[in-house]
Parts: C-alpha cells; structure tokens; sequence
C-alpha cells in the first residue's frame, strides 16, 4: 500500500493529530481556533463579493443582455450542490487543507496532489487578477481626486500595448485623444514615456504589488487581525452594494430589458468564466477549519449563508445594471461606476469606486489566508518540503508558505495580463468541485468520527432519477451530440469536450442506477462538468501545461517523501 499511487489518509488519524498538534513528523504546530460561524459568512462574502461583481459582470452582461440573472441562478445552484459537498467533508474533516484534504481520504494520494496543485489555480493565481482589478480600481479612485499614477507604472506591458494601439486609431480618426477610453490614455501614456532598460521599456503594475505586500503582511501577522478587517471591509462593501441597489432602482428603464435575450441562451453561457469567477471563493473558508472554534457546525453554516447572501445580491445588481443602461454599453473595466458616472451620478461613481478597492482587498486577504494553509497541509503530509509546514510561534500562522504565496501573486501581477488568468482560475475551481462532489460519494464507506457531524448531506435516491436527467439531457442535446460526432476529427476542442462530458454523464447514470448514488452530489459534478467545457482552448492547454508541471514534482519528490511511504 505505502508504494500505491493511491493511497489513502484516515480521518482519525488526521483529526487526531490536529487535535493534539501532531503533524506527522514535519514540524509546525497547532493553529489559533478563533473563527465563529458569523466570521466564516463574513469571510465567505469577502472571498466572493469582488472582482466578479465589480468588473467582470459587465462582460457577461455584453453578452447574455438582462438574461445574464439566469446564469447568476443556474451558477448558484451549481455552487450550491456543490457547497453542500463540501460542508459534508468539512463536517467530517474538519481540519486545514480543503478539497485538497478531502480527496486524500477518498480518492488517494495523486489525486489529492492533483487537486492540490488545481486550488493554486483558484488561490494563487486567482488573486494575481484580483491584484489587478485591484490597481484598476485604485487608480480610478486617485484619478477622481485629480491624481494620478504615470501610465507604466499602472498597468503590465501586454495592456499597455492595446491601450496605445486604441488610442493611435482614435487620434487616426481625427478625434482627440480626449474621447478615448481610460485603457487606451493610459496605454498610449506608458508607451510614450516609460523608461528603456536594456532595450526594453520598463512598465510594470506598481499598485498591484504594493497591496499584495500589505495584505500579506497582514496575513502573516495573525488569523485575528485578518477576521477583524475582513468583518469591516465586509459590513462597508454589503452596505455599498444595497444603497446602489436601491438608487439604481430609481433609474432602471424597463425598455433596456427588452429584448431579455438578445442573443438567446448561447450569449448567456458565453458568459459562463466571468460569471463563476464572480462565485470563486465561497470555499475557501473551509481551508480556515483548524482555526474555527466549533468547525464541523460553523463551517458548512458559513459556506451556505455566504452563498445564499451573494446570489441574492448578484441578481439584484444584474438587474439594476441591465435596467438603467442598455446591455450594449457595459463591456467596460468598472461597469457599476460607469453607469452612475453616465447618469451623471459622480459622487455615487466614486463611492462605487471606494467599495470596489475595499471588495477586491477583501477577497485578496481571504485568498492569501487560504493558499498558504493548502500547502501546510501538503507539506504535513510529506508532499512538500518541510518549511511549508512552519507555523509562526508568536503569530500562529503559516509563516515561511504566506511569504511564498505573497512573492508567487505580486512578481506577476507586475507584469502580466489577466485575461487568461480567469479562465485558469475557473478550470482549478470547477476542477476542485468536480472531485469533491464525486467523493462525497465514498465517504459513506468511511466510519464517522466520534460523537456524528452537526451537519449531514440529506441523500435523496438517484437510481432512477439520474438516468432519467441524463436521458432528458442527452434528448435536449441531441442536435449538439450529432454536430459534435461530425466534427469529431476537426479543430473543434469544445465537440471533444462535450463528448468527453456526455460519455462521464452515461457512465454516472449507469453507476448511480447500479448504486443508488445520492442525487445532490452527482447533479453538483455534471454541472460543474458541463460548465468546464464552455471555457477557451486557450486556458484548457495552459490548464494541462500547469498539470503536468504539478505531476512533475509529485513524482520526482512528493512520491517519495510522502508520509504514507514510511
């Protein structure tokens, strides 16, 4: 067993070594359980209310029109299957590690390994973009009170670059350079004036890096400071959000709702990435367990009432948006200020824009709390060196894996675009759900610990159910799967995709008709699937090109020094 790729952690054994501070021989020590159930929601909302609402949102708008809520909706339910997975293993795994934890006791060690290096995706990287839309948003606040940041040290040189291309066709036009967008000012501004260092032109995103400094300085210092600024930053950015719910009520035009679908329901699922990047965070508070004082009833609480809280308030906002100015307008950076702005509402576009850089710190704090405690967990069991596993003795914190996380987020964020970096974020996340889903499916052959969960994933029999929702799938896309089979051998990826999905939903069917698979985790997996198969080729090669760099240093280090090993 100790040389199978698939080897297996036992819940009470992990839980007994938290409990007693035993991390298996690699150091480190025991974190401060200082979260309640309200602290948890808190940070579910920071996580998730950001990026995605302020910036992102109008992207999917441009696409799907007002009918985009129905895609906040079908998102949320997909989230919502696949958040009762997870407060299912959180309930009986309650220590640090999240997805990555769970599926070493239900699918074995390379998967864990594989999932573990996919939630860097959703940590890691994932906040490079929100360090971005971070320094968007600041330098729209500083330019309100008439200051601003020299363009190359604003914005990365791939941005920069577009921006100057923007506005060369602009000043072509015979228009001034006045008329154009904030992108191309600022662009044409970097390129013109930016410094050459060895025949380069020196243009980096300073902003971005200073934040990430600071919230990883905070994340260093303790789990307590981080809670306290995670509740204000919450509380101001939830009150923002409801006062422009309510003024933008008052200028909604219902005639901007019609048509409701412009471009049918293939303009809405084009939206799919900006829009479950918009739910991307609710699950990492469960990385936060070993620092919740009663984890097993405070986690899935927290996970649940943060989701409910946000989809409520996404379809609100997406409906005020669609409402006070046509879809066609809100292809922009700052979709909520530029409405407000547009309606000559200024004072409120600057507010906007101070909750805008509360929201996205809020989520990059959750984030920088989250991806250090994965690689803890990683490191416990062997799979990383061991300093990852260090905890601070003053602070209680993962000290040496929160400084690595901090250079990992702002080197890049200096320099690179985030447009892919979404997509790359969305693949780690619904990856991560997919796998936690299936396992859920295992655990009941795994005893409980001790003393029962305060919570329980009902179980509600798919025998006949699932296949019955796979043959009505199946008869719904009957059109797609006969395109799909014809283009088999062309260029088209997405066909094969499907197709991959379609075979793994047969396969579901026919094993949950086998097996009487409880029906909330396989309906959270196949959504999750089907979701994946929307996003770009692009993202899916850069997606296996990080695998197989992940899956490199599993086998030439993680295999061998693992714990289970020994």
């Amino acid at each position: 067993m100790s040389d199978s790729l698939f080897r297996k952690k036992s819940i009470d054994k992990i839980v007994a070594d938290a409990a007693s501070g035993v991390n298996d021989g690699h150091g480190g020590g025991s974190l401060k359980k200082v979260l309640g159930v309200r602290d948890l929601t808190f940070m579910g909302i920071a996580a998730v209310v950001g990026a995605g609402i302020f910036s992102t949102i109008g992207t999917a708008a441009f696409n799907g029109g007002p009918g985009i809520v129905f895609l906040f909706v079908i998102t949320a339910v997909t989230c919502g299957f696949s958040a009762l997975c997870y407060a299912e293993f959180a309930s009986r795994v309650p220590i640090a590690g999240s997805a990555y934890t769970y599926a070493y006791v239900s699918f074995g060690e390379l998967i864990a390994w594989i999932i573990g290096w996919a939630l860097i995706l959703e940590y890691a990287i994932g906040n490079i973009v929100v360090a971005i839309s971070w320094s968007g948003y600041f330098n729209n606040l500083l330019e309100g009170f008439h200051i601003g940041l020299p363009g190359w040290l604003a914005t990365n040189a791939s941005n920069a670059q577009v921006g100057y291309e923007e506005a060369l066709k602009t000043i072509a036009s015979g228009q001034s350079l006045e008329t154009a967008t904030k992108n191309a000012k600022m662009g044409y501004d970097a390129i013109l004036h930016a410094p050459v260092i060895g025949g380069w032109k020196f243009i980096i995103n300073l902003p971005a890096l200073i934040i990430v400094f600071l919230i990883t300085m905070l994340a260093y210092v303790g789990i307590k400071e981080s809670k306290r600024s995670t509740n204000f930053m919450v509380i101001f950015k939830i009150i923002v959000i409801i006062f422009v719910i309510i003024m933008g009520f008052f200028y909604v035009d219902t005639k901007n709702w019609d048509p409701f679908l412009p471009n049918g329901f293939g303009g809405v699922l084009a939206g799919v990435s900006a829009v479950f990047y918009a739910y991307i965070g609710f699950d990492a508070i469960s990385t936060t367990a070993e620092e919740c004082k009663n984890p097993q009833r405070d986690l899935p609480r927290g996970m649940i009432y943060s989701l409910l809280i946000c989809t409520v308030l996404y379809i609100l906002i997406a409906l005020v948006l669609t409402g006070m100015v046509h879809f066609s307008e809100l292809k922009v950076d700052d979709p909520l200020a530029y409405v407000f702005e547009k309606l000559h509402l200024n004072k409120i576009g600057y507010l906007i824009s101070v909750s805008a850089v509360v929201a996205t710190t809020s989520v990059l704090l959750v984030f920088q709390l989250g991806q250090p405690r994965i690689w803890m967990s990683m490191s416990r069991d062997g799979l990383l060196p061991k300093q990852f596993a260090r905890v601070h003795p003053k602070f209680q914190t993962p000290s040496f894996a929160t400084i690595v996380t901090g250079f990992l987020v702002g080197i890049p964020s200096l320099f690179v675009s985030s447009s892919t970096m979404t997509d790359l974020t969305s693949i780690g996340t619904l990856f991560a759900f997919v796998l936690v889903c299936f396992g859920v499916l295992v655990l009941p052959k795994i005893a409980r610990v001790k003393g029962g969960s305060a919570f329980q994933l009902p179980y509600f029999n798919g025998k006949y159910i699932i296949p019955a929702l796979v043959l009505i799938m199946a008869f719904l896309f009957r059109t797609r799967i006969i395109e799909a089979l014809t283009h088999l051998n062309s260029e088209g990826y997405q066909e094969v995709l499907f197709l991959v999905f379609m075979v793994i939903a047969i396969v579901t069917a026919v094993k949950s008709f086998l097996h009487s698979y409880s029906i909330i985790p396989i309906i959270g997996a196949l959504s999750c699937l089907y979701l994946m198969i929307e996003i770009p080729a692009i993202s899916w090669l850069w997606f296996f090109a990080w695998m197989g760099l992940g899956l490199t240093i599993y086998f030439l280090y993680g295999r061998k020094r693992s714990v289970l090993a020994k």
